[in-house]
C-alpha cells in the first residue's frame, strides 16, 4: 500500500514512544468500565468498548504485522472477521449492528490480545529498518485516537439508556468563567488555498491543497451556547416548520425531537427546566457552555432562526468548511494549544465556556457543523490498497464538521482535519458556530 504522508524520516524510536503512549491512553479511557459496561451496544451506529479495544489492535495486526513480521501468525484466526470494520479488501466482516452480541472473547482475552500485539509491534519497531510501513503505523495511531473519542461517545450513549443514569467517572471540577458575548470576526476573502500542506501526517481526504474563492464573511467568536439554544426552544424552534429543511422537519416530526440529545426536564434541572446527561452523570444545563449533541438539521434550523429573530445576527448561517479553515489557519498556534480537548478534563471530557482572554474558541469543546457536503477535493486520490477504503468511499450523504471536541486528543487535530457524519447524527460532541456574509 502507498500512503503519501512523507513520514519516511520519522524515527523508529519516536514512533515507538508514541505507540506506547497512545495505546496506554486507550486503556486509561477504558479503565472505569466494567465487563458489563464494555459489552454494551446501545444502537447500530455505536460499538461496544470491548470492540473498540480489539478493532484498533486488529488494525496493527492486519496492516502492519501481517505484512512485516517474519513468520507472522494471528493471535486468533477468527478475529480477522470479528473485528474488521468496513474493509472489504480484507475479507468478511461481522455485521456492525450485532457487535454487542459478541460476548466471547471476553474482556480479559481482548486485553491479552492487545498485550501480545503490543509486544510484537514494539519488537518490530526496535529491529526493523525504517520504511514505508512506518507511515502505516502512524495511520494506525491516528486511527486509534479516533476510536478513543468514539469509545467515550459510545459509552456515553449506552449509559444514558440506563434509568439509573450512571456516571462514567465522577465529575471533574470546572473553572467558572464569565459569559463571553457573541461577536463577529471577519474572515479572509478572495482567492485562498485550503487543504493540508507539508510533511506532517494528514488523512487522504485533507488533500490536495487547492484554491478556493471566498466572499467576505464573518464567523462568530465562539460556538452557540446552551443558553442560546434554550431561547430557540422557548421560541418554538422545534415546533415551527419554517426554520427547518424539509428532511429536517420530517425527522423532527417523526422522532418527536424537542431538544438536543440527552436533554430532559427533571429534578436536576435549573435552567428553564432542563437537565442533561453527561459522562459525569445528570447535571443542570449550563447556559454559558457550548451546546452539544445536535444534528446538522438542528444546527441549520437554529442558524436560520437566529438570523431572522435577531438584528445583530441578521443573515446568520452555517459556515462553509473553507471559511472555517481559512479563519483557523489565521489564528495563532495558542488557539489550538488552549483548546479544550480530552486531556483538559483529566480524560473525563465536558465542553466549557469561552474564556474572556482566550483566542477565538475554534478548537476543542464541540465539533462544529459546516454547510459543506463531505466530498472529494479537486484532484483527490485515495490511498492505494485496503487503507484506501478509510475515507473516500464515505463521500456521500454526509456533512463536514471541523475543530475537534472535548473528547478529541489534542495531538490528533489540526486546521485541515475533516470530520463527517450524516445529517441526523447527534451522539458525537457536535455543536454549531454561526457565520454571515458581509457584502
Amino acid at each position: 500500500m502507498n500512503i503519501d504522508t512523507s513520514l519516511q524520516a520519522t524515527s523508529n524510536a519516536n514512533l515507538r514512544e508514541r505507540y506506547a503512549a497512545i495505546r496506554q491512553r486507550t486503556m486509561e479511557l477504558a479503565a472505569p468500565l466494567s465487563e458489563a459496561d464494555s459489552q454494551l451496544q446501545s444502537m447500530p451506529d455505536a460499538s461496544p468498548a470491548k470492540w473498540h479495544l480489539a478493532h484498533v489492535t486488529w488494525f496493527f495486526e492486519t496492516f502492519v504485522l501481517e505484512r512485516m513480521e517474519p513468520g507472522f501468525k494471528p493471535f486468533h484466526p477468527a478475529f480477522r472477521v470479528l473485528f474488521n470494520s468496513y474493509y472489504n479488501a480484507v475479507g468478511d466482516k461481522h455485521p456492525r449492528a450485532r457487535r454487542g452480541q459478541i460476548s466471547r472473547p471476553d474482556l480479559a482475552e481482548i486485553r491479552a490480545y492487545r498485550a501480545q500485539v503490543d509486544r510484537r509491534m514494539t519488537d518490530l519497531l526496535a529491529h526493523t529498518a525504517p520504511g514505508e510501513w512506518l507511515a502505516t503505523v502512524e495511520l494506525g495511531l491516528q486511527h486509534e485516537q479516533q476510536h478513543q473519542e468514539l469509545l467515550l461517545t459510545d459509552i456515553k450513549h449506552a449509559l444514558s439508556c440506563n434509568p439509573l443514569l450512571p456516571a462514567y467517572h465522577p465529575r471533574w471540577p470546572l473553572t467558572r468563567v464569565a459569559p463571553v458575548a457573541m461577536q463577529w470576526q471577519e474572515g479572509p476573502a478572495g482567492l485562498l488555498e485550503i487543504g493540508h500542506a507539508g510533511d506532517t501526517f494528514c488523512f487522504d481526504n485533507e488533500t490536495p491543497r487547492h484554491k478556493v474563492w471566498l466572499r467576505p464573511c464573518a464567523l462568530a467568536n465562539r460556538p452557540v451556547t446552551h443558553g442560546e439554544w434554550i431561547d430557540f426552544i422557548d421560541d418554538g424552534g422545534y415546533r415551527e416548520a419554517r426554520w427547518w429543511l424539509s428532511a429536517g422537519w420530517d425527522w423532527v416530526s417523526a422522532q418527536g425531537i424537542e431538544a438536543p440529545l440527552y436533554w430532559r426536564r427533571g429534578e436536576a434541572a435549573t435552567n428553564a427546566g432542563w437537565s442533561t446527561f453527561t459522562l459525569h452523570g445528570e447535571a443542570p444545563v449550563d447556559p454559558h457552555t457550548p451546546v452539544t449533541h445536535i444534528s446538522y438539521f438542528e444546527a441549520e434550523a437554529f442558524a436560520r432562526w437566529k438570523g431572522s429573530v435577531s438584528a445583530a445576527h441578521r443573515g446568520a448561517r452555517l459556515p462553509t468548511e473553507a471559511e472555517w479553515e481559512a479563519v483557523a489557519e489565521r489564528e495563532p498556534h495558542q488557539a489550538l494549544e488552549r483548546g479544550n480537548f480530552v486531556e483538559s478534563g483529566a480524560l473525563h471530557p465536558l465542553p466549557v465556556a469561552a474564556a474572556q482572554a482566550a483566542p477565538m474558541q475554534l478548537f476543542g469543546d464541540v465539533w462544529e457543523w459546516t454547510s459543506s457536503s463531505y466530498a472529494a477535493y479537486p484532484g483527490y486520490h485515495p490511498w492505494e490498497g485496503a487503507v484506501g477504503e478509510y475515507n473516500g468511499k464515505f463521500m456521500v450523504n454526509q456533512y463536514v464538521l471541523r475543530g475537534g471536541s472535548c473528547a478529541t486528543p489534542r495531538s490528533h487535530i489540526r486546521a485541515t482535519y475533516r470530520n463527517f457524519f450524516p445529517t441526523d447524527a447527534r451522539w458525537q460532541f457536535s455543536g454549531v458556530r454561526l457565520a454571515r456574509d458581509l457584502d
